[in-house]
């Protein structure tokens, strides 16, 4: 039944396209959303009455990658499909100025089964209070509520969402991968390019309300400040400063964790049996977690545009404590994480592109720690937008997993090979 489902999803979205409704404040799920982060404040569609959109994504790959570690364990990968991704997504147009998202899973790695992976209301005009205020101010502000991704850094609107890999030009995402659905409030307000948002989330991945021993139910707050304008008709920068902050034992642990889906990878760093027939790995391996009970994390990213050549960039700091109690020196540590992302685009409708992308990430579990960990990839590819909702990419990974503090099957690992990846999005 899901294979039915996912072939219907992909001769379905040749014929929609055309037909998909508009919708106000709202990030278009093809070519023309690429350099979107926060959905403008422009007003540019005439509300009429409710409206409902129906949509999806879909990506397949064919990987061919090799690996290695010092201890000779790793299973040996061969070249072939992985199992196909798509998502289904629902945007209503409720009112004027409301609107709703949600977002199902019916394919990942990690999950067999379909599962919804978050939802949302966006509330760009409050109409229904009578209010010259409230109008004001709703000119420049934004609300939005739900359990969905929220809105650190910046990140997170380039990365491939499960199938929604439109927006990624490469196949795999960071390393340090900031992405988490979590009950959570925001508040976004732009003005003249100036950017801040405020939020809290209640620092949960799997939502319960069961207070124990290991479990203090602590809230995560967040925020950014930035600055995003089109200085020319060819230039456009933006810089944004983020962070996130949980002190609880049990909540906030999910920032680097939150991807349901699984890795971009498949199979990477997956150990044969040994002689009592255990192995190690999972659906996540390739990126890296820290892990940490208590967690503050900042991320700082740069965007220039200019003409087709765009740079993004990441500079984030996690620090960490698996401290109980009063955190203690030698129980806390930290990770810094950078990224720089080069992509130019050409053709006549910016249709074709090449890219690269340099990101490593370097750290210490323990302050107290002699041994650094460290990971560096190298992305170099390509791709060719064949309409604005259908993308072919090709890309080149070469992961490196460095310093004294690995141990066991990540002591020496390396991965590398090619990806090649269609998406469809509409």
């Amino acid at each position: 039944m899901k294979k039915i489902t996912i072939t219907m999803l992909c001769i379905f979205s040749f014929g929609v396209t055309a037909q998909q409704k508009k919708l106000q404040y709202f990030r278009p799920n093809d070519q023309n959303g690429l350099t979107i982060f926060e959905t403008s404040k422009t007003d540019t569609i005439v509300f009429e009455s409710l409206r409902v959109r129906v949509g999806g994504d879909f990506a397949m790959q064919f990987q061919g990658i090799n690996q290695s570690n010092d201890a000779n364990n790793l299973v040996e990968l061969g070249s072939d499909f992985n199992l196909p991704n798509a998502n289904l997504n629902i945007d209503v147009q409720l009112i004027d100025g409301i609107r709703m998202h949600l977002k199902t899973y019916l394919s990942s790695q990690h999950h067999e089964e379909t599962w919804v992976k978050g939802g949302h209301i966006q509330i760009d005009k409050l109409l229904f209070i009578n209010s010259i205020f409230l109008e004001g101010l709703m000119r420049y502000t934004t609300i939005t509520i739900g359990l969905d991704e929220f809105n650190y850094g910046d990140a997170h609107f380039r990365r491939t969402d499960n199938a929604r890999a439109i927006f990624n030009p490469f196949v795999g995402n960071y390393i340090m991968d900031s992405f988490s659905t979590e009950a959570f409030g925001e508040i976004t307000v732009q003005n003249n390019g100036l950017l801040a948002v405020v939020g809290i989330t209640n620092g949960k991945l799997n939502q319960n309300v069961v207070v124990n021993d290991l479990s203090d139910n602590k809230p995560s707050f967040y925020g950014k400040l930035g600055y995003d304008k089109q200085l020319k008709e060819n230039l456009r920068v933006r810089l944004t400063g983020s962070v996130y902050s949980n002190q609880g034992i049990s909540t906030g642990t999910w920032l680097y964790g939150g991807d349901r889906s699984g890795s971009r990878y498949y199979n990477v760093l997956h150990t044969l049996p040994d002689v009592e027939g255990n192995t190690e790995g999972g659906e996540f391996e390739g990126r890296y977690n820290p892990r940490f009970k208590k967690l503050t994390a900042i991320q700082i990213n740069p965007f220039i545009k200019f003409k087709g050549l765009e740079f993004f960039g990441i500079y984030e700091i996690a620090l960490g404590s698996n401290e109980i109690t009063t955190p203690i020196t030698d129980k806390e540590g930290d990770f810094t994480q950078l990224a720089a992302e080069l992509v130019y685009r050409f053709g006549q409708q910016e249709q074709f592109y090449i890219a690269g992308r340099y990101n490593t990430v370097e750290g210490q579990l323990l302050t107290s720690a002699t041994e650094d960990l460290k990971i560096n990839r190298l992305n170099v590819g390509g791709g060719w937008f064949m309409s604005k909702n259908i993308v072919m990419k090709l890309e080149y990974v070469n992961q490196q997993y460095k310093g004294n503090g690995w141990s066991g099957r990540f002591t020496g690992a390396e991965f590398d090979g090619f990806n090649i990846e269609a998406a469809i999005s509409f």
